[in-house]
């Protein structure tokens, strides 16, 4: 398995993971759906999980990583406005609620980067990837 590999599969499983959460434990994450979404909060919730597991499987096989990077990148963007929502609506709360509501804002670029980086990495040739931007030859 070389690093590239080990850096998609590290994202595919916090992807997963993130997902199942979704159907395990659905409540924390209705309550971060922001209000202006039409219908039910739940069915975003769900919708959120399917949509996590999908680009976790993308990133997780190599013949649709590429892709499946990019869809991660978009759909960490995509959750951003629950996480605002979340950081607003735990403004009030003890000190150690508001610092996990208020880290996950920031968290959302090195996600984006991390599934970037993804992408890029799959998209190259098996003999010029690399893992952080080294290069595997002349190694």
């Amino acid at each position: 398995m070389t690093p590239d590999d080990r850096d998609a599969f590290a994202l595919a499983l916090l992807l997963g993971v993130a997902g199942l959460t979704h159907f395990a434990v659905p409540g924390p994450y209705d309550s971060i759906v922001p209000r202006r979404l039409p219908g039910p909060a739940r069915a975003w919730t769900y919708a959120s999980g399917v949509a996590e597991l999908a680009v976790a499987g993308a990133v997780a096989c190599r013949p649709t990583r590429a892709v499946g990077g990019l869809a991660a990148a978009a759909l960490f963007v995509a959750v951003f406005p629950a996480n605002v929502k979340m950081a607003i609506d735990w403004r009030r709360r003890s000190p150690l609620a508001r610092a996990i509501a208020y880290s996950r804002l920031p968290l959302q670029a090195p996600l984006v980067w991390w599934s970037m980086r993804v992408a890029h990495a799959a998209g190259r040739p098996p003999s010029t990837r690399s893992h952080l931007g080294n290069t595997t030859e002349g190694s």
